[in-house]
């Protein structure tokens, strides 16, 4: 939502949100944009008066405000249906969906389209650092100063819309490109199982047209049953074992990218883990559908920054490394864990989690938190305003994973745990109470 609203001021609308507990980097981004933001949601907000109130998925009935708008009978809609209507309708739409891996992926497409002089638009659900921004409207490409890019790229959810409209969000988006980069359970507090995200998913596949490119995760059963539903549009694999776009050779900081078998460049770069090289190959896919070609795909992701709170380092003191990553889900903190690993050898990983997104909290991945941590030397486990015993899931890990309720406790063990040398990776998909500046502080 503060994409689009960074989208709507950029259009030359007037712009106001309100949204409770808002924290960096969106919060920041929207100050910079001069987007007031207010905090909850009260009914006195009628008095400002606007158009259209454009409505996010966070919003329920009984919000104050929401129930002002119902009985005076004022215009709404849902921000994918407004994008969709305003800003897509006539747009090249590159659309990234999948469990794991949309804002990296996204800010990769992003970043190739504007390293080849595409200057597209984008929606991501974070901040690239290549931008700066979480979105902006198409801007002049380099080879025609007279026009305006008609390529955007969006990161594509599968959550649901509004409280009005329970289909994903990216049924809104009607993409020529769509990039399926994985398929697990997820969001267990709208999808009963896995088979109702898949149908979702389908919905998806449904709206790309017979001359657009679905580009999917070739080891995915779940994304191969999507398309077995049926796909009217040209299918490319990556990630497979046979055709497609594939990671060849590896290397400690990159790896070699084929196609069908064939040498396309080697990728230099400084990201980590098996799955960023996935996404990689996913970003490169799509944007060979809209010709860039491939050798100028892998240069500019040679160049690609990453996306905040992705393995960002907060800062290091007495030469103890402090990160931050949006891990939530256990697949994600696994690969998250093992790409650290990779990087620092032998140094000790401090891994600590906040238990936060509503999967997380209704407990129902609980069973796998233990196995995603294994590679983890400490784990910390933030448990307050759980329904379950962090301890208890954790306890297949022995001595290693100590769970705590109060922010101060947890920052205090970390403070007198953690030895020069020591890596301290914090994930979480919320702001966890400030915690990144306060452990650098105490630290130091």
């Amino acid at each position: 939502m503060g994409g689009i609203a960074a989208l709507a001021r950029a259009a030359g609308h007037t712009v106001t949100g309100c949204d409770a507990n808002v924290y960096p980097p969106m919060s920041t981004q929207l100050e910079a944009l001069g987007i007031e933001l207010i905090e909850g949601f009260g009914a006195e907000q009628l008095s400002l008066k606007p158009d259209l109130f454009v409505i996010g998925n966070v919003v329920k009935r009984g919000m104050p405000l929401m129930e002002a708008i119902l009985n005076a009978g004022l215009p709404y809609t849902s921000g994918p249906q407004w994008l969709g209507e305003q800003i897509l309708h006539d747009k090249w739409v590159l659309a990234i969906a999948g469990t794991h891996g949309k804002t990296t992926t996204t800010g990769m497409l992003a970043w190739i389209l504007e390293y080849a002089g595409l200057a597209p638009g984008f929606l991501v659900g974070g901040i690239p650092e290549n931008f700066g921004v979480s979105a902006r409207l198409p801007q002049t490409p380099r080879q025609d100063a007279n026009s305006t890019s008609p390529f955007f790229v969006i990161e594509a959810d599968e959550y649901d819309t509004a409280f009005f409209d329970k289909r994903s969000k990216f049924v809104h988006y009607r993409p020529r490109t769509a990039v399926l980069n994985n398929l697990e359970f997820d969001h267990a507090d709208i999808f009963a199982d896995l088979s109702a995200i898949e149908t979702q998913f389908h919905h998806l596949v449904r709206t790309v047209p017979g001359q657009g490119r679905v580009v999917t995760n070739g080891r995915e059963a779940s994304l191969q049953r999507v398309l077995e539903r049926g796909c009217w549009s040209e299918v490319e694999y990556f990630a497979g074992n046979e055709t497609g776009w594939q990671v060849s050779t590896t290397y400690a900081d990159g790896f070699d990218v084929l196609l069908n078998g064939q040498q396309q460049g080697r990728l230099t770069w400084s990201l980590l883990g098996e799955h960023n090289a996935h996404n990689a190959l996913a970003a490169i896919a799509a944007a060979r559908h809209v010709g860039v070609a491939p050798a100028v795909a892998i240069e500019a992701l040679g160049q690609f920054a990453n996306v905040k709170r992705r393995m960002e380092i907060k800062g290091c003191v007495n030469n103890i490394t402090v990160y931050d990553d949006f891990a939530h889900h256990p697949t994600a903190i696994a690969t998250t864990v093992a790409g650290l690993r990779a990087k620092v050898g032998q140094a000790r990983i401090l891994a600590v989690l906040e238990p936060r997104s509503n999967t997380m909290k209704l407990g129902t991945m609980k069973a796998a938190l233990a196995g995603s941590l294994v590679d983890a030397d400490l784990v910390f486990c933030f448990g307050a305003n759980l329904g379950w015993d962090p301890a208890e899931a954790l306890a297949d890990l022995g001595d290693k994973a100590r769970s705590f309720t109060l922010l101060e406790d947890l920052i205090g063990a970390l403070t007198t745990t953690a030895q020069n040398g020591d890596h301290i990776l914090i994930m979480s998909n919320g702001g966890f109470g400030g915690i990144h500046d306060k452990l650098l502080a105490a630290l130091a």
